[in-house]
């Protein structure tokens, strides 16, 4: 096990420890309510595709308005430009480059129940959002919403203009991203008394094959409502077809209130879902349930500066970062597994919505910080994830596995979970999990011939297997497979390692060096290699074609310096520490001009050719650390640090990614990061704060950040606990173990 906590400097220290231990406390401020610094219209502008809707940490539940039915903008719901209101579902995605959920769209309106669908419009003048709460005007009614959350239900507040009639839509067909194949497989909903509508729909998307259930209490009774079942009314209570909705209307009133609660498993499932609100008898009481979590969340790490925009940004990552994954056990232990099935829980909760290729670099790490029980908690559901559905899963959403993005990521996850003792049984199943993800599994593609789940155990890794590369002849997307299984390889050498099955862990060894394959000396870059054995003869280090190339969402500049697990080898292959440094400045130097008619919309955040809009650049800058020019690192980081995140809804240079472009944000800012996850070793960045404090097990991690300005990017030295750190890096045991890290900033490179 890779501990490697400098345990005698700890006690020899424990004198001077107790002298200096309570200098950061006076400089960060703990008192501060940190909820004031978040701002849920972050990222909801450009491409972060964030919502700005009310949730809580790890919600099922995310009511939110959707502005956004299409196109790679939709992928939220929301985007800040937009004016038109469809209404407010209650699932929604945070930051990701597909759309799908927007389940049950409510949308209040006034007047007379006719057929044609209602539209609304909003501005942001009449819009408000906080941690837990959204409101807006809902035009032209003037009709004043309001939201708030717990896990698994939402409370709406509808205020009408008086001396109007108040009613209500309630739609099932409502879907988000249509245009790329989002569509409603079925649908039910019944009017079981005059407060109480039940439903229910069946989506296929970027799911395969998604039910929700839910249950609609009002605290006023309904006056009048008609069904509508593909576009016609129908005399019933009930309706059964692929477009349903109901519009209601209610006795004379000036406010509705609405309890909403979500299910995957079944109607009682939802039923016995509403009880989450029981004791809470308004939505202010809601709001403020809600933002007690927040408050608790938030607490985990404090920072302090006088920048406002860097407190905005921070808190607001961190908020960000505790969304997804989202909670998918019913209250009851219920949940759908990756078999379809629906089982029982016995303690553990399950969850759902991991974007484990964009969150095992920054993300992952940093939960382990900040929320080291829930990170052993979803590193056991995904064991389980394996176990009910036969193959560790990619990007599992709701139960289906989807196949998103590259290699078998979910390897990465366990590996760093193992490195920091957060595997603490089943260490057996976890390895053996990760060994099969990592070979050719045929009954597997076969089970899912047709679906995004195919890609799970994609053809790259039949290819791996048995030429020992992927070639760019017979598949897409060849090098960045090839790249990355490379390092998820490395992970399974580790564990094995770990493990004690030192065969297993020589073989992986080897596998993970399989990066070389892909490295042409000749020219410095990552290429295509066909199946003959020669190069790709058509290579242009700056050309991209999407999901078309040799490259996944970038091209040879971004995917070249990709080998997180052998960084020193690569620094070796280009020629030595100088030859490393010349290759990082003309990959930060160069123009940002990217070839090619179909270039992937994801590279976003350039400097020359780096781009940090899309997560296999994200380590990069600390890779100059193994070159002859390390103070570079400060450079970069100086730059995205100010100018890629701001507090704006433009303010996320890239989609948010279920939290990764923020917790590579809370990381850096603080001054550190973990650049090869699976070696828990933490380098010091450039901070941009003046201390701060990590709540750890015995006590707090804190650090001071001496003479840090805009003008001082540079660190001078480091002192971890009194000793002097010279590599300017340590372990994750250390920040486990409490203590004080000291980081001085200069304005001259060191």
């Amino acid at each position: 096990m890779i501990k490697q906590v400098r345990l005698t400097s700890l006690l020899l220290l424990a004198s001077l420890w107790a002298c200096i231990e309570e200098e950061p406390a006076k400089d960060t401020k703990t008192d501060i309510d940190k909820l004031q610094y978040v701002d849920p219209f972050i990222g909801t502008g450009f491409h972060g595709h964030t919502f700005p809707g009310a949730t809580v940490p790890h919600g099922r539940v995310q009511i939110s308005p959707d502005t956004h039915l299409f196109g790679w903008e939709a992928s939220s719901g929301y985007h800040y430009d937009d004016t038109t209101l469809y209404g407010f579902s209650h699932t929604h995605l945070s930051g990701t480059g597909i759309g799908d959920l927007g389940d049950v769209l409510f949308l209040p309106f006034c007047g007379s129940l006719v057929e044609v669908k209602p539209v609304a419009s909003f501005s942001h003048q009449d819009e408000e959002a906080s941690a837990g709460y959204y409101r807006v005007k809902v035009q032209p009614w003037n009709i004043m919403a309001e939201f708030s959350a717990t896990e698994r239900t939402a409370w709406h507040r509808y205020t009408y203009p008086p001396n109007t009639t108040a009613s209500l839509m309630i739609d099932l067909a409502h879907i988000l991203q249509s245009d790329w194949g989002h569509h409603v497989l079925e649908s039910e909903l019944r009017v079981i008394d005059d407060h109480t509508v039940v439903g229910y729909r069946k989506t296929k998307g970027w799911a395969e094959d998604d039910p929700i259930w839910f249950k609609c209490v009002f605290d006023r009774p309904i006056k009048t409502y008609q069904i509508f079942e593909n576009g016609d009314k129908v005399s019933r209570n009930s309706a059964e077809a692929k477009d349903v909705r109901v519009l209601i209307s209610f006795d004379e009133t000036y406010t509705v209130n609405a309890k909403v609660a979500i299910s995957s498993v079944d109607e009682v499932g939802a039923a016995n879902n509403l009880s989450e609100l029981q004791g809470l008898e308004n939505l202010e009481q809601v709001v403020d349930q809600a933002q007690t979590k927040w408050r608790q969340e938030l607490e985990a790490i404090t920072i302090d500066t006088e920048d406002q925009s860097v407190l905005n940004n921070f808190y607001t990552a961190v908020y960000h970062s505790k969304i997804a994954p989202m909670i998918f056990t019913d209250l009851d232990g219920r949940y759908r597994g990756m078999d379809r099935a629906i089982h029982q829980s016995q303690s553990q909760p399950h969850y759902t919505i991991y974007s484990l290729w964009d969150v095992f670099r920054s993300w992952y790490p940093l939960m382990t910080i900040i929320a080291p029980e829930r990170a052993r908690a979803w590193a056991y559901d995904l064991v389980d994830h394996s176990e009910k559905g036969g193959l560790l899963p990619k990007w599992p959403l709701n139960g289906n596995y989807t196949g998103t993005m590259v290699g078998y990521p979910a390897n990465a996850i366990l590996a760093d979970a193992w490195s920091k003792d957060l595997i603490d049984s089943i260490s057996t199943t976890v390895l053996d999990a990760a060994v099969q993800a990592s070979m050719w599994q045929e009954a597997f593609h076969q089970r899912h011939q047709g679906t995004r789940g195919q890609n799970v155990m994609p053809k790259h890794i039949y290819y791996k297997e048995n030429l020992g590369y992927v070639p760019q002849d017979k598949i897409s997307e060849s090098v960045s497979y090839g790249l990355e299984m490379a390092y998820y390889d490395w992970c399974v050498a580790q564990m094995a390692n770990w493990q004690g099955e030192n065969s297993t862990a020589e073989q992986y060894l080897e596998k993970s060096k399989a990066y070389r394959k892909y490295f042409d000396r000749s020219i410095g870059f990552m290429r295509g290699i066909k199946s003959n054995g020669e190069w790709n003869e058509d290579f242009d280090p700056r050309f991209s074609d999407h999901l078309r190339s040799e490259f996944v969402e970038g091209n040879s500049y971004q995917w070249t310096p990709f080998v997180p697990h052998a960084m020193a080898d690569f620094r070796d292959l280009l020629g030595g520490e100088e030859q490393l440094g010349v290759w990082l400045d003309s990959l930060f130097t160069t123009s940002s001009h990217i070839e090619g008619e179909n270039a992937s919309a994801d590279i976003t955040g350039l400097i020359g050719q780096y781009a940090h809009g899309n997560e296999p650049s994200h380590h990069v800058p600390y890779m100059y650390q193994y070159s002859d020019r390390p103070w570079r690192t400060q450079e970069v980081l100086d730059t995205v640090l100010y100018h890629f995140y701001t507090p704006s809804p433009e303010g996320i240079i890239g989609n948010e990614d279920c939290g990764q472009m923020s917790a590579w944000y809370v990381l850096n800012a603080i001054g550190i990061y973990q650049v090869t996850p699976g070696l828990p070793e933490l380098f010091i960045g450039r901070p941009i704060i003046d201390a701060a404090s990590i709540k750890v097990e015995n006590g707090h991690f804190k650090i001071k950040v001496h003479n840090q300005s805009p003008d001082n990017k540079y660190v001078e030295r480091v002192v971890l606990n009194g000793l002097e750190l010279s590599d300017k890096k340590f372990n994750f045991g250390e920040l486990q173990a409490g203590g004080f890290l000291e980081i001085y900033m200069t304005h001259n490179p060191v």
